[in-house]
């Protein structure tokens, strides 16, 4: 059981859960209930390649300013276990995404925004286009469930996807800008600092909500 929760921990869990419930709204709207939870399901597995892959990649730093909310650095799970599930659950993600009722092309393009969740965690976040994987992955979440019905995304999904996807970037560095700094982690928000960050961040949902609204 604690491995459980540490895998869920791992995952980055309220964001995932926040992001799959996301999916299951569009895919009831394109849908209807019984291939929405499909939907959420294959997407929430999707985000877990991304929780994992950043709580493996960020041990090390995690350690040093002794995050114990993370379950590798409290010992909950270990660097292989989580690996392990690592390894299995890119594959079978990959593959339930796109023999899922996202299809091919859906499936495609919602893993094209896991390959920017995965590509933030490892390169876009140590510079000055930190907000790039966000506005993609959030501008392919509800899109491609409009393309698994044959639909092209009106502009105010993508667009207004990753407007908020670059808010919700500004806003998620903020709680630990000044150990990130400390790291070397100078993506946008850390080299405009706290308050510059918090009024981008405010700016854009106001744009995005005028936008979608």
């Amino acid at each position: 059981m604690n491995k459980v929760r540490g895998l869920l921990q791992a995952s980055h869990f309220i964001p995932t859960l926040i992001v799959s419930s996301i999916a299951f709204a569009f895919g009831v709207h394109y849908w209807w209930e019984g291939p929405a939870y499909v939907i959420a399901f294959t997407v929430f597995t999707g985000q877990l390649v991304v929780g994992w892959s950043n709580d493996l990649y960020d041990f090390a730093d995690d350690q040093r300013h002794g995050r114990m909310n993370k379950p590798l650095v409290s010992g909950l799970i270990s660097k292989e276990y989580l690996r392990n599930w690592l390894i299995f659950m890119v594959p079978f993600s990959f593959i339930a995404n796109l023999l899922g009722p996202l299809g091919f092309k859906g499936g495609l393009l919602y893993w094209l925004g896991i390959g920017c969740g995965v590509a933030y965690n490892f390169y876009f976040k140590f510079n000055i286009f930190s907000p790039l994987p966000f506005a993609v992955a959030f501008a392919a979440l509800p899109s491609c469930i409009a393309i698994s019905k044959s639909v092209t995304p009106p502009t105010w999904m993508w667009l207004g996807g990753a407007i908020l996807g670059c808010a919700a970037h500004f806003v998620n560095v903020i709680k630990d800008m000044d150990q990130d700094r400390e790291s070397a982690i100078k993506g946008l928000p850390q080299r405009i600092g706290k308050r510059a960050s918090i009024a981008v961040a405010a700016a854009l949902v106001l744009i995005a909500v005028v936008i979608i609204f």
